[in-house]
């Protein structure tokens, strides 16, 4: 069986690349095993895993729940946000050169969380998200400070159909003096999906311009959702 390193490695970033250019999201197929899925959904019940939960009600943030993983994160989960982060590098220079930011983000994820402590931002943000019937997620974006890595991934670890019903992964793109984009990204157990933390750019008659970025997902109908979050910069 291949690792997830491999399993990384084996993705065509090239494509995936322009995917995100071209429309503002990539999907990486069968990038966690079903034993993988299962894994992390068998974590979500034990406490001592995580720094904090967040129950969305309250907050107004939509209804279900997440939790943010406390340190030392999961294997699973620091090898595959320490494999992806270098891969999306390019593109995030790539993006910030042709926008005119002059965010500048070093080669390995460890590099980069010296640069958000320093920011003091400290706190691990990879989380689980659960979902039951009746709940969703408002459209956000996932912000935490000065420091921000401007994509992220998150990985579906429930079985469409199967697991769950309802509970699209969606991205809504805001560009300016135009109606906002609404995008249904489909995934499979085992997949995930990159897409912009804030905004991406795009080529105008003018320019290049920033185009406004958010995500959440849509109701449950049935079943149980559970996805897994990979941001890359921490939380002050």
């Amino acid at each position: 069986m291949a690792t997830v390193a491999e399993r990384i490695g084996a993705q065509d970033w090239p494509a995936a690349c322009a995917e995100l250019d071209g429309r503002g999201w990539a999907r990486l197929p069968a990038l966690l095993t079903t034993g993988e899925c299962e894994g992390l959904v068998g974590l979500y019940d034990r406490r001592a895993r995580f720094r904090s939960v967040v129950d969305m009600a309250p907050h107004r943030f939509g209804r279900g729940e997440y939790r943010y993983f406390a340190r030392p994160l999961p294997a699973l989960v620091g090898r595959l946000r320490a494999g992806l982060y270098p891969r999306l590098v390019p593109l995030a220079h790539r993006w910030a050169g042709v926008l005119g930011d002059a965010a500048s983000f070093p080669p390995t994820l460890a590099d980069f969380e010296r640069v958000c402590a320093a920011a003091g931002q400290c706190r691990p943000t990879p989380l689980l998200l659960r979902y039951g019937p009746g709940d969703f997620n408002h459209l956000h974006q996932d912000l935490y400070g000065t420091v921000a890595f401007p994509l992220q991934v998150t990985c579906l670890l429930s079985a469409p159909g199967r697991g769950f019903r309802g509970g699209e992964f969606l991205l809504v793109e805001s560009r300016p003096r135009t109606q906002s984009k609404p995008m249904v990204v489909p995934l499979a157990q085992g997949d995930a999906v990159v897409f912009p933390t804030r905004a991406r750019p795009i080529e105008g008659t003018r320019g290049w311009y920033r185009a406004a970025m958010r995500h959440g997902v849509s109701e449950v109908t049935r079943g149980r959702r559970l996805a897994l979050g990979i941001i890359f910069h921490d939380a002050a």
